[in-house]
């Protein structure tokens, strides 16, 4: 017949309450840790909420993408461009012929240009008196108003396109609303 203790019971018995006071010093340990040096401060849930305050405290908060265009307010007050809301994907840049850019001209401004990457990309600004915009290799889409009528005119690729006043039989000073671009 098999055995059911292959040790001893009496070893069994050691090895059990070894193990048993093992447990219950990693325990305590614990929980002098957790309710901060184990001093008589009050209660343990004041000790164990201030620990968890502090904590809280020091921890980052939630980046929460807005998609603001950041810095608009200095490029605003350098450039005169109000640039309102994108997803990265077009941005304002410094003009550098053969880029690849997007060329915006404007009546009361040289011109503006705007980087553009990957698959797909909008920008949200206001931009008065826009006449001419010049595509890149992107499908592009510019939405123009003037007062309350608004346009959406298709930007031709690599080369330049009238649009707002240019476009127009009027005449009149139309505002780029917002750039569109796809692969």
């Amino acid at each position: 017949m098999k055995e059911l203790f292959p040790v001893s019971p009496r070893s069994y018995r050691r090895r059990l309450i070894g193990t048993a006071l093992a447990a219950l010093a990693a325990g305590a340990l614990m929980w002098t840790a957790v309710s901060g040096s184990g001093s008589d401060q009050g209660s343990t849930a004041n000790r164990t909420s201030g620990a968890v305050a502090a904590v809280a405290d020091e921890a980052p908060g939630y980046a929460v993408e807005n998609f603001d265009y950041p810095q608009a307010d200095k490029i605003l007050a350098e450039k005169n461009i109000v640039l309102k809301r994108g997803d990265g994907h077009i941005t304002l840049a410094d003009c550098v012929t053969g880029t690849g850019q997007l060329e915006v001209m404007a009546r009361d401004q040289s011109k503006i240009c705007f980087g553009v990457k990957g698959t797909s990309g909008w920008l949200t600004l206001e931009l008065p008196s826009v006449y001419l915009i010049r595509g890149n290799d992107y499908a592009t889409q510019a939405d123009l108003t003037v007062g309350t009528e608004e346009q959406t005119y298709d930007i031709t690729k690599n080369t330049w396109t009238p649009v707002g006043e240019s476009a127009d039989e009027q005449a009149r000073e139309w505002t780029l609303l917002e750039l569109r671009t796809a692969k």
